[in-house]
Parts: C-alpha cells; sequence; structure tokens
C-alpha cells in the first residue's frame, strides 16, 4: 500500500460541517485492492488480538462488534486503516471516533478520513495505521506501545496546556470562535475588533504592572504586608553572610526558594540546620541570583484561586508522596502509585506521574532513607518538598469549606496586586478558621495559576473555573464575533467580493477582505496573491481592527484545508461552471456543487444563503440547506423565481433595466442597470448577475437602499479597483480589454458582451491551461473563434504537466470546430502577444485579452498608454 497525500482539514469541510478536526489520505491500496480482509487468513484474529478494544467500534452495523463482524465477512484495507487510525490516537489518551472511506474514481485509491484533537498526532496516525495494518496481514509482530508512547510525546510538546486548554474549551462549548496565535498558549477568542486573547491564565485584561508585582516575590510580600494582610517573616539573600544574618532574625525551620522560580523549582522546605541552609542556598540560586528565606510555617498547602475580583475555587495540595505497606520499597511503591489510571505522562490525566529527582533523594537523605527501605505500614513518605500537580502531588477540593473572612482575604488580596486572574498560595492548619486565629500566612501570589488542580481535583468536587473567564472577557451583551460574508462560485467571485466591500465600507464599517489578487484592509492590500483560502481567511479574522470581512472562497482551500471560519452570516454562490474539473476528485459538476455547498452549510441558522436562481445546480443545493435562503435572477420571469415571489419570497432581479429587490409582488427598484457602472452601460450581463449578488447579500444583511444604490453608483471598475474584470483601456484609435476569463463559461460572458461592441475588427488573445481537460481547451478555443476575427494564441506559462504545442494543438482543434473561419498566429510570451497586438492595431479595433496574469497584462497596457497620452504615440 502507497500513501499519496495526508493533509489536515482545521474547519468546516466536505466531510462534516461540524466536525471541523479531520485528518484526509489519499491511500493507493495497490495490490490489496484483490484483498479483502477475509481473504487474509488470519487477519480477523490478529487484529482483534492486537486491538481487543475494538469490539466497542460498532460501525455500519450499529452494534457492539460491528467493525470485527465487518472484517470478518469481508472489508477493504482502507477501512480497516480508518479505524486503526481511530483506534491508536484512543488508545494514546485522545478519544475521538468520526470516520469516512471512499473509494475516488481511480480504482483502488482511497480517500481514508478521520477525526483527530491534535493534528500533528493525526498526521502520526496516518503514517502509523498503515504500517500497522501492513504488518497485520503480514502476521509480523509490530512494537504497538512505542508508537502511543510516541503519540503521547507529540501531544504533550504540542497540545495546549490543561489551563488554557480549558479556557478554549468553555469558549467553545459557547460557541465563541478560538484561533492559536503560533505554537505556544497564545490563544485568541473571537474574531476582529472583538477578539480577546490569553495565554495561560493571563489575559488581554491583566495589567503588565500586576504581573510585575506578582513576580516580585519581595515586592508582593511587602505591600501585602503594608495592607495588613498575614505573611511569613523572612528576607531576600544573596550570599551566605545575608543568610546566616537572616537565620540569626528568624530562627530556624526555614523555606529558601528562588526570587524568579517557579512550579517550586529550587526549594527547600523545613530547613533545620546551618548545613543544609548553606546546600539550599546554592540549590535555589541554580535557578536565580537573588533567594527567598523564610520562616517555615507548620501546616498544608492552599491554593486560593480568585478571578475577577471573586473567589472561585480553593483547594488543599499534597505532594507527591507514598503511604507505606510494611514489606514493598519506595521504588516499588512509587511504581505501584503510577499504576494509578489517574495518573499519566505529562497533562494527559488528572495526576502526573511521580519521578525521582534531587529533590525525591534530598528528602529521603534527610530521614535517612533511600529508594530500597521498607516504609512501615501506615507510614507518609513524602517525595517532593512542594505541592505542585506537575511533579506528581495531588489536590483535594475546600471551596466550600472557606471561612468567609478568608474569602474577603483572598479577594482583597487579588485587588492589593491588581490581578484579575490571582492564585494565592496560603501554608495553614486549615481555612476553615481566620488565618488571624491559626497562625496561616500568604505565602506568594501567582499571576499565571495553573486550573489543574480545580478543574480534576484528586479529591471534591471539580470546580470549571475556566466558565468565570470567559464571563469576565464576554459578559453577557458583548459579541465574540463580526459579521462575514463568504464568497464562493466558479466565476465572479472576486468582483462579487469587491463590489461588497466597498459597499460595507461605505457603511461605516473597517472592512477585511480576501480576493484572487490579495488581502485588504480597509482597501489596503496587506499580502499580494490568490488569497482566496483559509490562512488568508484567519489573517483577516485575526486583524484587531476589522469590524466586517468579506471572504472569498475558492474551492482549492476548501479540498485543501476546509474553511477558515467556523460560520458565517451570510454566503453567497455565483454559480456553478464547468472548470478546474478532473482534479481533486472533482469531476463532474455535481461534485463541485458538493464543494462550494460548504460554505453555505457553515451559515449560522438564522443567516441567508443567496443563491444563483439560473443555475440548476445551486437551485438545488438550496434545497438541502438549513438556513435562510434568498435567490437573484436575470429574469423575473422564469417559472422559478415567479414561484418563489408567489410565495412571498424575498429575491433580487433584473427587470426592465432595474436592479430590483422584490419580496412577493412588491418591488424596490435600488438602481438603473445603466448607472452601475460595473454593468458597463448594462452590457456585461453576467457583471448584472454580481451587482444582483451583492446587492440582495447588502439588502438581506439590513443596509438600506439608499446607501446600497449609492454604493452601487459609486464602485467603478478600474485596473485598480477590479483587476482583470472586464477592465477597457481606451486608446486613440482602438481600445483594449483584459479579463480573467479562464472557463468556457468566462469566455461566453465576454462573447456575450462582445456582441454589443462595434469594431472594425475583434482581435483576442488566448491561451490554455495545462491542467485542464482537453474538452474545456477546446470549449474555450471555439467560444473564443466565434467571437474574435483573429486570434493571438500565447502558450508560456501554466502548462501543468503538458507540453506547449501539446495545449496550442487542442486550442487550434477548438478553433476548427468552431466551423468559422479566423485567422490565427502563435505568439508563445505574454508580453510579446499583447505588444504585438497594440502595434499592429488598426484604427477602430478592439483588442482582449484572455489573461491569467492579469498583472503583466494590465502593466503592459497601461505603459503604451501612457506613452500615448505622453507622446502622442504608441
Amino acid at each position: 500500500m502507497k500513501i499519496i497525500k495526508v493533509q489536515a482539514l482545521r474547519g468546516p469541510n466536505i466531510w462534516s460541517i461540524q466536525r471541523k478536526k479531520l485528518i484526509q489520505m489519499r491511500l493507493d491500496l495497490e495490490e490489496m485492492e484483490q484483498f479483502p480482509t477475509n481473504k487474509i487468513d488470519g487477519f480477523r484474529e490478529r487484529i482483534e488480538t492486537m486491538f481487543p478494544t475494538m469490539i466497542e467500534h460498532r460501525c455500519s452495523e450499529g452494534c457492539r462488534g460491528g467493525f470485527f463482524s465487518r472484517v470478518e465477512r469481508g472489508t477493504w484495507m482502507g477501512h480497516v486503516i480508518e479505524h486503526i487510525a481511530l483506534e491508536i490516537q484512543s488508545l494514546a489518551g485522545m478519544e475521538t471516533g468520526f470516520g469516512r472511506t471512499r473509494e475516488t474514481k481511480t480504482p483502488g485509491t482511497y480517500n481514508v478520513v478521520f477525526s483527530y484533537t491534535e493534528e500533528n498526532v493525526g498526521l502520526f496516525a496516518a503514517e502509523s495505521s498503515v504500517a500497522i495494518a501492513e504488518a497485520l496481514i503480514a502476521g509480523t509482530d509490530y512494537d504497538l506501545n512505542a508508537d502511543l508512547q510516541k503519540m503521547r510525546e507529540i501531544r504533550e510538546r504540542v497540545r495546549l496546556g490543561p489551563s488554557t486548554g480549558s479556557i478554549v474549551e468553555e469558549a467553545v462549548s459557547r460557541n465563541i470562535p478560538w484561533i492559536r496565535l503560533g505554537t505556544n498558549s497564545l490563544v485568541q477568542l473571537g474574531y476582529g475588533i472583538n477578539q480577546m486573547r490569553f495565554q495561560a491564565t493571563i489575559t488581554c485584561k491583566t495589567s503588565s504592572i500586576a504581573v510585575d508585582i506578582a513576580c516580585n516575590k519581595e515586592l508582593t510580600k511587602k505591600m501585602l504586608d503594608m495592607a495588613s494582610i498575614p505573611v511569613a517573616s523572612g528576607s531576600i539573600c544573596v550570599d551566605e553572610d545575608d543568610l546566616a544574618e537572616t537565620i540569626k532574625k528568624i530562627g530556624y525551620p526555614i523555606v529558601l526558594k528562588p526570587l524568579d522560580g517557579n512550579h517550586g523549582k529550587g526549594a527547600s522546605i523545613n530547613v533545620t540546620n546551618w548545613e543544609d541552609a548553606v546546600s539550599g542556598l546554592a540549590f535555589a540560586k541554580e535557578y536565580s541570583k537573588r533567594i527567598i528565606v523564610e520562616k517555615f510555617i507548620t501546616g498544608f498547602d492552599f491554593r486560593i484561586l480568585v478571578i475577577d475580583n471573586k473567589l472561585v475555587a480553593a483547594a488543599k495540595r499534597v505532594p507527591a508522596h507514598v503511604i507505606g505497606n510494611g514489606k514493598d520499597t519506595i521504588q516499588q511503591l512509587i511504581e505501584t502509585t503510577n499504576l494509578d489510571p489517574r495518573r499519566g505522562y505529562g497533562h494527559e490525566n488528572v495526576l502526573t506521574q511521580i519521578d525521582v529527582d534531587r529533590d525525591t533523594e534530598d528528602l529521603l537523605e534527610k530521614l535517612g532513607y533511600t529508594l530500597e527501605t521498607i516504609p512501615r505500614i501506615g507510614e507518609i513518605v513524602f517525595l517532593k518538598s512542594t505541592a505542585n500537580l506537575s511533579t506528581g502531588g495531588t489536590s483535594v477540593d475546600v471551596t466550600d469549606m472557606m471561612h468567609p473572612e478568608n474569602i474577603f482575604l483572598a479577594e482583597r488580596i487579588s485587588r492589593v496586586i491588581g490581578l484579575d486572574v490571582c492564585g494565592v498560595d496560603i501554608m495553614a492548619e486549615n481555612l476553615t478558621q481566620p488565618l488571624k486565629e491559626n497562625g496561616g500566612v500568604i505565602l506568594e501570589v501567582n499571576a499565571a495559576p495553573g486550573f489543574r488542580m480545580h478543574l480534576a481535583p484528586s479529591e471534591g468536587l471539580p470546580r470549571n473555573v475556566a466558565s468565570p473567564v470567559i464571563d469576565m472577557l464576554y459578559p453577557p451583551g458583548k459579541s465574540c464575533r463580526i459579521p462575514i460574508i463568504a464568497v464562493t462560485g466558479t466565476n465572479g467571485k472576486t468582483t462579487t467580493t469587491r463590489l461588497l466591500a466597498h459597499i460595507v465600507k461605505n457603511n461605516g464599517f473597517k472592512v477585511g477582505f480576501t480576493t484572487s489578487d490579495g488581502i485588504y484592509i480597509q482597501n489596503h492590500m496587506m499580502e499580494k496573491g490568490d488569497t482566496t483560502g483559509p490562512i488568508s481567511a484567519e489573517y483577516v479574522l485575526r486583524d484587531p481592527t476589522v469590524e466586517f470581512a468579506v471572504l472569498e472562497t475558492a474551492r482549492g482551500g476548501i479540498l485543501r484545508s476546509g474553511l477558515g471560519f467556523s460560520s458565517c452570516d451570510i454566503g453567497i454562490i455565483t454559480n456553478i461552471q464547468e472548470d478546474h474539473l478532473g482534479l481533486s476528485d472533482i469531476h463532474t459538476l455535481d461534485d463541485l456543487a458538493r464543494v462550494k455547498a460548504t460554505v453555505v452549510k457553515s451559515i449560522k441558522k438564522n443567516g441567508w444563503a443567496v443563491l444563483n436562481g439560473d443555475d440548476e445546480h445551486c437551485v438545488k443545493i438550496g434545497q438541502d440547506l438549513n438556513c435562510n435562503v434568498a435567490y437573484f435572477s436575470l429574469s423575473e420571469d422564469s417559472d422559478f423565481i415567479k414561484k418563489l415571489s408567489a410565495e412571498g419570497k424575498t429575491v433580487a432581479v433584473y427587470e426592465n433595466g432595474y436592479i430590483t429587490i422584490k419580496k412577493g409582488e412588491w418591488k424596490i427598484r435600488i438602481e438603473r442597470a445603466t448607472h452601475v457602472p460595473l454593468t458597463l452601460g448594462g452590457k456585461a450581463k453576467f457583471m448584472i448577475a454580481n451587482v444582483l449578488a451583492a446587492t440582495l447579500a447588502s439588502y438581506l444583511w439590513g443596509f438600506k437602499t439608499e446607501d446600497i444604490s449609492l454604493s452601487l453608483q459609486t464602485f467603478i471598475p478600474s485596473a485598480a479597483q477590479t483587476p482583470g474584470r472586464m477592465n477597457i483601456f481606451e486608446f486613440k484609435k482602438f481600445k483594449v480589454l483584459i479579463d480573467f476569463a479562464h472557463n468556457a463559461s468566462g469566455y461566453k460572458g465576454v462573447e456575450e458582451y462582445l456582441q454589443s461592441v462595434e469594431a472594425t475588427k475583434k482581435i483576442g488573445i488566448i491561451a490554455g491551461v495545462g491542467d485542464r481537460r482537453d474538452e474545456d481547451i477546446r470549449d474555450c478555443a471555439t467560444i473564443a473563434a466565434r467571437m474574435f476575427d483573429h486570434i493571438i494564441i500565447r502558450q508560456e506559462k501554466y502548462l501543468r504537466g503538458r507540453t506547449e504545442d501539446e495545449i496550442i494543438n487542442l486550442i487550434l482543434d477548438g478553433i476548427k470546430t468552431s466551423g468559422k473561419t479566423v485567422t490565427y498566429e502563435i505568439i508563445p510570451k505574454e508580453t510579446e502577444a499583447i505588444k504585438h497586438a497594440i502595434n499592429c492595431a488598426e484604427e477602430g479595433s478592439f483588442i482582449t485579452a484572455l489573461s491569467d496574469v492579469v498583472t503583466n497584462a494590465i502593466d503592459i497596457v497601461q505603459e503604451y498608454l501612457d506613452k500615448e497620452n505622453e507622446h502622442g504615440i504608441v
């Protein structure tokens, strides 16, 4: 078997709108296409032995053991690999369960699709599942545990931490979109101007001054002391002289910890003699130049969590430890403790496995123990000096046991330091009494407190501490999103997108939009190129200045990665026409319609799909949507539009020369088409269709008709505003038209326009694109022969696997098929072809360059036009 391609889908996609995180693997079964599972001796037994938990895979049978039944009866290896990929992720601690396997038009080649929780793990699972299947087929041994451990390690390296992850999960549960910024824990919630950011548990509302104070343990202690909040006595030391002086003041036992430390690193607890104090000082200085030395306070370690100045949780933290049974060594007790299913690798489970380190060895040495010591029955042996969960500690929820005065104290501390998310560490016998009564003290204040101990305590009630964070970032009434209009279709996407962006901008919004020309923020091009995929959409949605997004969405990005947004307010399909067929498993217009439908299927339930009522595929799509649907049409007299009008539906139509909104039998005439520059005096019908789509979407959004009208009148087609979309350059003796038309539908639109153009000679410059079907290249050439008197064939780019001669011969075949006598010449380079056409143009000629490299063509023609304007010559 051979993996042809593996890709990660990160947004709504052709397989599922809801399940956004999918791996799609293109797999060639090669000779295994002839061997379903029932023809492989012993395969059922081997897979069941390796994966006994697959008994829970119900598969299409819909019952426990369903998948094994399919294997027994015979199923193809792509289906088996799908299930293996899902199961190994689950066994590695990442439960997931959605999968699909479908054969492509190429016999023996399948698309194997399965869900993932961590993208890099999913990509690894794709490779691993094929290797496992091959081992099962051959009956050879396979080290499954090695793969599972590798997957865990990948997850720990790339996953969001438990605190960050809990906030993201809470946001997702509230339908708040999120974007990971980079590869660390920096996350954006919401879109555009309504975004909020956080990293770990520090939010964009967190005061940087407060963080500085909390990170300066000396300053924190001083500020708390000034506010009459109990703190441990002690001071800062940098050398042994300072240490001796501090011990003289406060006496033993003491605690030493780095001033700039965290997670308990470099700390020494309950130090009772000078030798250990000096050793502890040296240990702490590995992490910080300045060391905190404080009086050791007996009692328990408590962590209080305050969010938005309100107490939300309290936990008693217990350092990692084992309890003797009178027969096992400490090492054996550690190993037994680590078998607890609640303990896992890194942050994968509620608890973390206990590892032996220097801290462990020092604590055992003080007791006169080694790892081979057998503790007596019931003896508690502490293995860490701090109670951090990351080092194997445990937590007990005590939120409901806190004395009201201690609650007041904790909330006051968050205000004294100024933190919106605040962790308060307390050492005390209990929290049921006020600290001033039981002698408890504040040890430190944390600016980025971990949530895991509260989310999943070892004992007591779990607390959803992520919820108050979201409440703080998005209080009732605050939106997390910005309006999104997504535009897809075969032709007209870019023009419709640009016109919509113009309308939105004229209505006072700061608009960001993506097109096949580039990414724009408020009409400023930020990135140049074909930017119609999910990365470009995310670029706009990340921008904190954007109030409204209009996103051109092409099929390529949908197929590669899915959509770049979770949902949109309005989705537009301009048309479904033959283009790019035969690529990426898209062979028919129905296939293409399925891809384009991804956009409108992602529309919010109360949003609108704006569809072409003259396109049968658009009409079919509209019958299967879970949102509002409205249509536009070039004819109000079509049976379909009449039916919608009779039902009182809202439509946009071109009637009696007007761009019109119809609501039932009522008409709202927006503007006469001849007053809309984009329609080229009402002659370009395909442009009228684009105007109808943009007008209907604008109206449905809620823009006033007079504002829409003004925007239609002020949107001037030009090389700057709509590059490559019916750009006309007027020379003194002839005209030049540049258009991006590159498929039969686009050619027909230009042909219809040219029928209204009077010219002594119509000259066309055309080319083929190598990755189109033979019939597509021929059809375009046939249409070109119908509309031009003379054709210049150029073919220097976009060969895509074909030879130049091969494409040119297909074009010549198409010209002959037209039945019209047309002269032609071949000039391979586009620049030379355009220059030749201009230099040889007769008076009254109309030159049309159907260019797939718009910028180059425009630059050349503009250069000639500038020269004529300056010197009166071409």
